[in-house]
């Protein structure tokens, strides 16, 4: 599973507004402002998930953990 981290910093790197990832995502502006400084303790997973397919859709990779580099987002090539 991704973390707010990972959302906030994929939302970065898209260049989208909170609003804007909250209309891609389907969910509220309150939702993804929360999520941005960390006043909730994690989103449920049908958020979580429909942040990521927004995310992804416009273009970022979530990479899973590794020993390497840990978790994080990069833009899909």
């Amino acid at each position: 599973m991704v973390t707010p981290q990972q959302l906030r910093s994929a939302r970065t790197i898209l260049g989208w507004t909170q609003k804007e990832l909250s209309e891609a995502a389907g969910v509220s502006v309150t939702c993804v402002a929360n999520l941005d400084r960390g006043a909730t303790t994690g989103p449920h997973g049908r958020t979580v998930s429909a942040l990521q397919q927004a995310l992804e859709a416009g273009g970022v990779e979530f990479i899973g953990e590794t020993t390497i580099i840990g978790r994080g987002v990069r833009l899909r090539t």
